[in-house]
């Protein structure tokens, strides 16, 4: 039989699924609580009690939760259901994104198919629940990319509002907030890379172009390939690490 982990002792491993069994506890016992995001939890003191365990046993384990966002411990007011925030999962992923660039870049290049398919796979939804109003508004984001791009000046953030405005008619906090994390990914993968594989500023417009431009046109199927295309360069970028390994 193999050991539990290699290299850990097995108190050390047995300790560390007594307190994932923990951390679950609190989970579930919010859940059974219906607390809701910004609600206070019980004290320490009643949840010590709860859980038959000792306080330092449950501060350890909120500390945890804490860290993933799931507890907000405010030090004189109590300790609460953290509000919706991603930064835990950004900074995990960002993590592992960039991690996997040193060897294979494997993680970093799975991350870039799942971007991949949730635009590509939801803008025909969000093309059913545009308005004329709003493709105007993303139309005049493209013209400030090739403007910029004409001027040789970088325009990442503007490339960033492009997208999430696609996807504002949805109005899906969830994929927003995803968005929004795999952006913070990219944005370090890039770095990693030493800057955008589509170097040439023009024609990275005029792939925004393309796309606003299958979008206004209502071709669902064409506005879908395009955005797939769109992740081809950074895609090719992290093959070419995969394939040197």
């Amino acid at each position: 039989m193999s050991s539990p982990a290699i290299g850990l002792p097995p108190a050390r491993f047995s300790a560390q699924n007594r307190s994932r069994a923990l951390q679950a506890e609190i989970m579930e016992l919010i859940l059974e609580r219906d607390l809701k995001a910004g609600d206070p939890l019980p004290t320490e003191n009643e949840l010590a009690q709860a859980l038959g365990i000792g306080r330092n046993t449950l501060r350890e384990a909120l500390k945890v939760l804490q860290a993933l966002g799931v507890v907000e411990i405010r030090h004189g007011f109590g300790m609460f259901v953290a509000p919706r925030n991603f930064d835990a999962l950004a900074d995990g992923l960002t993590f592992r994104g960039r991690l996997s660039l040193r060897h294979e870049g494997q993680e970093a290049l799975q991350l870039v198919d799942v971007r991949q398919a949730l635009e590509a796979g939801l803008i025909g939804e969000a093309m059913d629940l545009i308005t004329p109003e709003h493709l105007d508004e993303i139309e005049a984001t493209v013209r400030q990319m090739e403007s910029l791009a004409e001027d040789g000046e970088v325009f990442t953030s503007v490339d960033e509002h492009f997208h999430f405005q696609l996807f504002e008619p949805l109005d899906n906090e969830l994929l927003s907030n995803l968005m929004s994390v795999f952006w913070k990914v990219y944005s370090k993968i890039h770095t990693e890379l030493g800057g955008d594989p589509l170097i040439d500023l023009v024609e990275t417009a005029a792939i925004h172009r393309a796309i606003f431009e299958a979008v206004k046109a209502g071709d669902k199927a064409l506005a879908s390939e395009r955005l797939k295309r769109h992740f081809d360069g950074i895609r090719s970028e992290l093959s070419k690490l995969r394939d040197a390994s």
